[in-house]
């Protein structure tokens, strides 16, 4: 009877796993070639044979890494998805509806670099029917940092179509001497900052001006009432500008 106990015990354990993670499941991802760490993925419901998809990558906050992959859904694409909103979008250049494969891996400390995007997304591309024309990314402050420094790296920039940076933390010096490579790979990224968080309003700025004036109308700047905080609004699929939320504006960019 003990042992039947402990059993249904363990069972409700992993649905109530489970249910915390709806709509994504939890996977391993390939970081380096000794080293993989959780993410939650998202596959669209009803994929089709032989279609392949674009998929959005999502960074968290430097607060958020760890081991529980719980944490993830605090803010972010995720979160929008755990709350049960669908990011499903109409791209305004062919009309057409996309369905997104969501990838949000979990960092063991602050973010991932970009050599550590670079082998997760090569390790999904094996395994998922993943479009590699349409590669999206998207981060918040730590997160944020990985957006810019993977759009400023010379082997990252090759495969991202376009990227949604919110509030970035500063990226390392050699890489904000390097915003000719995002200009270089046609990168169009959509900036938001707060204007009571000048650090990182500032790094949105100097971000876009330095792209920019490489290859002008390649960025796009959004600034909001707020402190370091509040990247939910911008990542509800309700919020649009010029009549386009963040997923319609990216899907009319690919490789």
């Amino acid at each position: 009877m003990r042992l039947t106990l402990v059993i249904g015990l363990m069972l409700q354990t992993m649905v109530l796993a489970a249910q915390d993670l709806k709509p994504f499941q939890a996977i391993q991802v390939q970081i380096t070639p000794w080293h993989h760490i959780p993410a939650l993925l998202k596959l669209p419901d009803n994929m089709k044979p032989g279609k392949r998809y674009p998929i959005l990558i999502c960074l968290h906050g430097r607060s958020i890494a760890g081991t529980d992959l719980t944490k993830i859904f605090r803010q972010g694409v995720a979160r929008q998805m755990h709350e049960g909103k669908n990011i499903d979008a109409v791209n305004k250049t062919d009309g057409k509806k996309y369905e997104f494969i969501v990838l949000a891996p979990l960092a063991t400390s602050w973010s991932l670099g970009p050599e550590h995007l670079d082998a997760a997304l090569t390790d999904v591309l094996k395994r998922y029917p993943i479009d590699s024309s349409r590669v999206y990314i998207t981060g918040y402050s730590a997160g944020g940092w990985s957006v810019g420094m993977a759009v400023t790296d010379k082997r990252m920039a090759k495969r991202i179509a376009a990227a949604v940076n919110m509030s970035p933390a500063t990226i390392d010096a050699e890489n904000l001497k390097s915003f000719q490579v995002t200009a270089q790979n046609n990168i169009h990224v959509w900036y938001f900052g707060g204007i009571e968080e000048p650090v990182f309003l500032g790094n949105c700025k100097l971000f876009a001006d330095s792209t920019n004036k490489y290859k002008p109308g390649l960025t796009k700047l959004t600034i909001g009432d707020h402190k370091h905080c509040c990247w939910e609004q911008y990542y509800n699929p309700s919020y649009r500008e010029n009549g386009m939320n963040i997923y319609e504006w990216l899907l009319q960019f690919k490789r």
